[in-house]
Order: C-alpha cells, then sequence, then structure tokens
C-alpha cells in the first residue's frame, strides 16, 4: 500500500526554482531515502511534505487522503512524525517533558478542563506519561536520562530524545532530515540501529534525508537521488550508488570515469 505519494512537485522562491517536478511514492514499512549535493532540494521536500512550504504546483498525499493544503499541524494529527536537521528541543525542560510535547497533537482534553488538572485531565496526563516511559523512552534507552535538562546532554543523546518526540507523535510516517549529523562513529552505529528497529519492529514507514552513504546503502530500501532540484535517479541503494549520473553529480566528470560512488562521500 501506498502511504506516501509525492506527484510532480514545484518549488520556488522567487526566481529561484527550488523544485521541478519531482514525484515519487513510498510504500508501507518502507524505508526511503533522499539524497543529493548541498543545495539539491532534499530538506525543501521534508518542508513540502510537513507544510511548512507550499509548493506552487503538484501535490502531496497520505493514504490517498490529499494534503497539499493542510496545515502543519493537520498533517501532524493524520500521522506525519518530523525530526530535524538542528535539534528543536526546549533546552531547559526536562527530557520527558520535551517527549511528552509530541503527543499533544493526540490529546482530547479541551483547554477549560485541562486548566482543572483533575479528572479526566490527569488520567489522560498519567495515560500518556505510561505510554510514552514503556513505548518510546525505554524502546530508545533513554531511561537514565529522562529526568534530566535537554541542555546538559550531549549532542547524540539530544539527538535521540527528538527521535523520542517524533515517536510520540505515534507516526504513520516518520520525515527524518540528517539524523546521524554532527555524530561521531559510534553515535552514528547507535541512531542507525534505532532507525531499523523503528522500522522492522514497529512496521513504521521512513522518508530519510542524509549525507552519510554508509547509512543510506546499509539501511535503505529505496533512494531517490537529487540534483538542482531535478530527480537524477531512483532505485535500490546497489544500483544509484554505481550510476553514472549520481557518481558525476557528487565527484565531478573525471572521478565519475570510476563509476563507483564511495560511501564517504558527503
Amino acid at each position: 500500500m501506498e502511504m506516501l505519494t509525492v506527484s510532480d512537485l514545484c518549488l520556488s522562491f522567487g526566481g529561484l526554482q527550488v523544485l521541478s517536478d519531482v514525484s515519487f511514492n513510498v510504500e508501507q514499512g518502507e524505508l526511503f531515502a533522499i539524497i543529493g549535493p548541498n543545495g539539491a532540494g532534499k530538506t525543501s521536500i521534508l518542508n513540502s511534505i510537513s507544510g511548512f512550504y507550499h509548493p506552487n504546483k503538484g501535490g502531496v498525499h497520505l493514504e490517498g487522503k490529499e494534503i497539499t493544503h493542510l496545515s502543519p499541524d493537520r498533517r501532524a494529527a493524520m500521522g506525519l512524525g518530523r525530526t530535524f536537521q538542528n535539534i528543536a528541543l526546549y533546552r531547559g525542560m526536562s527530557v520527558l517533558d520535551n517527549i511528552k510535547l509530541g503527543a499533544h497533537v493526540h490529546l482530547r482534553t479541551g483547554l477549560l478542563s485541562s486548566l482543572i488538572y483533575w479528572g479526566k485531565p490527569h488520567r489522560e496526563e498519567m495515560e500518556l506519561r505510561r505510554e510514552i516511559e514503556e513505548e518510546v523512552i525505554d524502546f530508545l534507552e533513554i531511561e537514565p536520562i529522562r529526568k534530566l535538562p535537554v541542555g546538559s546532554l550531549a549532542y547524540g543523546l539530544q539527538k535521540r530524545v527528538e527521535l523520542a518526540r517524533a515517536l510520540a507523535m505515534r507516526p504513520k510516517i516518520l520525515l527524518m532530515d540528517e539524523p546521524v549529523a554532527g555524530m561521531n562513529a559510534e553515535e552514528t552505529e547507535d541512531m542507525a540501529r534505532f532507525i531499523l528497529d523503528i522500522k522492522e519492529e514497529r512496521n513504521m514507514t521512513i522518508v530519510l534525508i542524509e549525507h552519510d552513504m554508509k547509512v543510506i546503502m546499509d539501511i535503505s530500501d529505496r533512494v531517490l537521488v537529487l540534483n538542482f532540484g531535478q530527480t537524477l535517479a531512483e532505485g535500490k541503494p546497489e544500483d544509484v550508488q554505481r550510476h553514472p549520473e549520481v557518481v558525476k553529480a557528487y565527484l565531478g566528470e573525471k572521478k565519475a570515469q570510476d563509476g563507483h560512488l564511495s560511501t564517504t562521500v558527503g
């Protein structure tokens, strides 16, 4: 079943064409990666899918329902979760409170009743906390730090907390923007393992942007390659890695004669 369909997406800012007729679909339970040189339009695609950008042309469908013109919060409530390249957490708040914010789109308690807090709001809060602690915090192995302020954590742990907050949204599709950027080798290995566990144990659909080619080649089911806002190639990782136009876009004309894209290219 197609979970996400992007059709003929065009996006421009002033006279700058950022995306030109980009189309792809993502199947249920698939890990779909988007790669390309800097400025290729990768993050613009995620921003168009999640509602931060509004395309000039084209459409976005989630489970067959058009969401092109919906607000980001409506899309989140329908099942779109998102992590960001630059960590977007509240540094002075605890790990647990940051994660709880991710589930707020599913809370049923209204504003007036939540001000009272007792009764239904209190029960809903306790149920939410129990769900997060049992299904998210334990899953991502961050129990020892759940009461600490996010600002006191190492960079790799902050990225894991941001992933936890996205999972607390109970997404059908998880959009990830460079989840291992800036991490050391050990942190990268841990994050790649968690991403695979999310896909395999939760059967979650994932759309991933990443510059670490080794991670892409190791964990992706299919890869879309962008260059200057246009689709350059799409297919299985091993096929895309050897595609002459992809190698050329990353390494230039001369090195492309080797016909292979190194997994260390960023």
